[in-house]
């Protein structure tokens, strides 16, 4: 064999050789990458059952406004932690969890909205919601509510404008608002006799309309009593 041939069978050898190397170490490369990514996978579902055991079970929540604060933090924190992204899937797992009158009845009314939607709820109109409902921002939304129905009729004006005055601090109304709802809720013959006080003493402000308004209901209250007693 002349020393040419010899030359290139060398050369064939060693690249042959740098072939197995390469393969060699592209598959050591592979199984390296292989166990790194098992390792990161084990890792993330390490660190998701951390973060799970750290987040309390979920509470049942009965619509006491007082304790609502609380359990929706919880509820974030439980939506956080076992990665529950989708809205539908989030709001499911919040009407889960409520029961009770107020909140039976909220739940009920979700439902029988939900039955008939067909495109996905939306989270922060849902968000929204809930607190409106059962927020301890919502008592003044009670308040106000009550005292636009509160009437007194039957009631004995001293203790209608105990409550009056109650209800209104609870429901922050303005004074312009509170004399035009003693207006419209007081017996009407309190009122009319008010209304036909020479404009010198007509009552302008609020303080003034109850003072006006207690007495004059007591007045009649006595007369009333009185006739009823020369009827006997």
């Amino acid at each position: 064999m002349d020393q040419r041939q010899e030359h290139k069978i060398e050369a064939l050898s060693e690249w042959l050789e740098s072939l197995k190397i390469t393969e060699e170490a592209s598959q050591a490369s592979t199984e390296y990458t292989d166990e790194i990514s098992i390792a990161a996978v084990n890792k993330n579902n390490i660190q998701a059952e951390i973060s799970k055991s750290m987040v309390p079970d979920l509470e049942w929540f009965d619509g006491d406004r007082t304790k609502f604060k609380d359990w929706w933090r919880r509820i974030r924190l439980f939506l956080k932690s076992n990665r529950i992204i989708e809205t539908d899937s989030k709001i499911t797992v919040i009407l889960a969890c409520l029961r009770g009158d107020v909140a039976g009845i909220y739940v009920q009314k979700k439902l029988n909205e939900l039955d008939k939607e067909t495109e996905t709820q939306d989270w922060d109109e849902f968000i929204w919601e809930i607190k409106t409902t059962f927020s301890n921002k919502s008592k003044v939304v009670d308040a106000k509510w009550k005292i636009e129905m509160f009437k007194q009729e039957k009631k004995h004006i001293v203790d209608f404008m105990i409550e009056f005055e109650a209800l209104a601090i609870k429901a922050d109304i303005d004074d312009l608002h509170a004399i035009f709802l003693l207006k419209q809720n007081v017996q009407m013959d309190i009122i009319k006799t008010i209304l036909g006080y020479p404009p010198i003493v007509a009552p302008e402000t609020l303080k003034e309309w109850k003072v006006a308004i207690t007495s004059v209901g007591q007045v009649i209250r006595i007369l009333r009593s009185r006739q009823e007693g020369h009827r006997q």
